[in-house]
């Protein structure tokens, strides 16, 4: 099963960007848990949605050294390196289609914590957006959390501006699309005004004009890529009270689903 869920590929590319750590001093000279182990059990939860009391033994890592070395990892900043480090290898082989940046999100029940809120098409039950910003062909470039009462609009640009310089297979590294997609909620005269003077084109669906249709083309493309996520089942409810720690979540599953795209 670990093989399975962190292949050596993947794990040489963490390995070179995981933290020093200092490990507990544990009584009867007990070695402290591998690396290697805690992230497989990292993924392990959140792949399969499990609480982390519900670790199995196999892992050879307790719940309490997955989680506290979880949040040590977080706290340091290792996901969004991770992500970014696999849009480099990604950009190397010329796989990220730089035509187009499809935007959108997506709501989940929260149990409690930070950045949550009344969802209004859950019958106002507290919960969180999962936003998302994916190239041409669905990649998850970049993903952010927020309370489920926030406008899907007010995400675009934070998302947009979060784009990391990743490599190409020929020239400078690239953080610009040429096109911006996204639906009628994010329908703004000012936000296509915007993305203009940076030199993208927006196409963004106009309220009362364009048709569900023509947005469809290009719409299914960032549905795949949330429903890969979602897949992830430990995004399905938030369970973390820490939006940081629920992020991590996130951008882990981003990862992932990049992973699978440059191993293929």
């Amino acid at each position: 099963m670990a093989l399975r869920l962190v292949p050596d590929e993947l794990w040489e590319l963490t390995a070179s960007l995981i933290p020093q750590f200092t490990p507990r001093r544990q009584g009867g000279g007990t070695r402290p848990v591998e690396d290697r182990a805690v992230f497989t059990a990292i993924v392990y939860v959140l792949t399969s949605g499990y609480a982390w009391r519900h670790l199995p033994a196999e892992f050879g890592v307790s719940p309490a050294t997955a989680h506290r070395r979880f949040t040590a990892w977080t706290r340091a900043g290792l996901w969004p390196r991770l992500h970014r480090a696999v849009l480099d290898e990604l950009g190397a082989k010329g796989q990220i289609d730089w035509a187009a940046a499809i935007v959108d999100a997506a709501a989940v029940r929260a149990k409690k914590g930070s950045l949550t809120g009344p969802n209004p098409v859950d019958r106002a039950k507290r919960g969180s957006k999962l936003h998302v910003l994916s190239d041409a062909a669905g990649l998850p470039l970049v993903v952010g959390v927020s309370a489920a009462n926030t406008a899907d609009i007010e995400a675009f640009k934070p998302l947009f501006m979060a784009l990391p310089l990743i490599r190409s297979r020929r020239g400078p590294r690239r953080r610009r699309p040429d096109k911006a997609r996204a639906d009628k909620g994010y329908d703004s005269a000012e936000l296509r005004a915007w993305l203009r003077r940076r030199g993208v084109t927006p196409r963004i669906a106009r309220r009362g004009i364009e048709s569900s249709e023509r947005l469809g083309r290009h719409r299914w493309k960032i549905e795949r890529t949330i429903a890969w996520i979602f897949g992830y089942r430990r995004l399905t409810v938030r369970y973390e009270r820490s939006a940081n720690l629920f992020a991590a979540f996130l951008t882990l599953a981003a990862t992932l689903t990049c992973w699978k795209k440059l191993a293929t």
